[in-house]
């Protein structure tokens, strides 16, 4: 993805199921075909947050590590609202 998200949400203080909870309420605020990045870590977050939005029928765009970050490190999720 090369344009700038419109949205961005750091939720990497957050546990579940806020983690979830506070990135579904900012989609569900977005328009169709808007992009937002999220900031997150923990393996929960990694693994539910994405699947939650991908199952409610939102593009996963990426998901990469911050530079020197291990597998459940912190991470920038960009999805796109469908």
């Amino acid at each position: 993805m090369t344009e700038k998200p419109n949205y961005s949400l750091d939720i990497t203080n957050e546990v579940c199921p806020m983690t979830f909870v506070k990135t579904k309420l900012l989609v569900e605020r977005m328009a169709s075909g808007e992009t937002v990045e999220v900031r997150l870590k923990g393996a929960e977050p990694l693994g539910n947050v994405p699947r939650s939005l991908a199952e409610l029928g939102h593009e996963i765009v990426s998901l990469i590590p911050e530079p020197g970050e291990g597998p459940t490190g912190i991470h920038h999720l960009v999805v796109c609202k469908k």
